[in-house]
């Protein structure tokens, strides 16, 4: 498990890409993120609900109602045009944070920790 404010800070740019891929309902981003990063995130209702309602205040982001044809409707959240944009800024900067890391940390000779 990583540290908690480690995964705070990614957390947006994590549910933009899975909704950047297709539309998802609540569980669904969990467990997708789950399964793709290998268990290392388990993000809680109490962390993703209240990111998801920030993402859709910020409109790069919004809900709509499915009905399914077992059991309630279930709540949907897809990205906006706005949501592509920020997605693609936040993952440039992404990468050149990790990639300032690295050259900070692969220095120190502990590459193989």
């Amino acid at each position: 498990m990583f540290n908690r404010e480690l995964v705070k800070g990614s957390t947006s740019l994590l549910l933009l890409q899975l909704l950047a891929e297709k539309d998802m309902y609540g569980y669904e981003i969990v467990k997708e993120m789950e399964k793709r990063s290998d268990k290392a995130f388990q993000v809680k209702e109490g962390t993703l609900y209240p990111a998801l309602h920030k993402l859709e205040k910020q409109e790069v982001i919004e809900a709509y109602w499915l009905d399914q044809q077992k059991g309630p409707s279930r709540k949907y959240y897809r990205i906006t045009e706005n949501g592509q944009e920020i997605l693609r800024q936040k993952t440039k900067e992404w990468k050149s944070f990790v990639s300032a890391i690295e050259k900070v940390i692969g220095r120190n000779g502990y590459d193989s920790v």
